[in-house]
């Protein structure tokens, strides 16, 4: 999955003034400024306030957040031994795991009610790394 224009979803915690757009400058009005009210892109908050508005989702939904890596998250399935939703997220992307397709399709589809989001398909790929799936054999 890919998160559509990630870095527009974070509320800031403080005040930011930018200067204008130089299309927006208008004569006489050269010295305004813009009061930023949620991130942008090339703004070094914007990466940890987009993180913090998903972290905080993600616990809403009942994930927890790993220990071991911060990047992770996740979430028991009707206390099954192995019934288990693992979310991998990587900037904006994220690889969604778990037993049954059902349960990787209700997570999509909760992630589709926060944030406006990309269905990529099967990983083939993530972080370099190439994934060949055996269905027969039930193995990655």
């Amino acid at each position: 999955m890919d998160v559509v224009t990630t870095f527009l979803y974070g509320v800031l915690d403080e005040e930011i003034f930018m200067r204008q757009p130089p299309s927006f400058v208008r004569k006489g009005q050269e010295s305004l400024v813009c009061k930023l009210l949620k991130s942008l892109y090339g703004l070094k908050q914007s990466p940890r306030q987009w993180n913090k508005w998903f972290d905080e989702f993600m616990k809403t939904q009942g994930f927890t957040r790993s220990v071991e890596d911060p990047c992770v998250y996740l979430k028991r399935v009707n206390n099954e031994v192995f019934g288990l939703v693992i979310l991998v997220l990587y900037v904006d992307d994220m690889l969604i795991v778990a037993k049954g397709k059902s349960e990787v399709e209700k997570v999509k589809a909760q992630l589709s009610t926060e944030f406006s989001m990309k269905d990529l398909g099967s990983a083939k790929l993530i972080l370099g790394m190439e994934i060949h799936r055996d269905v027969k054999g039930g193995r990655l």
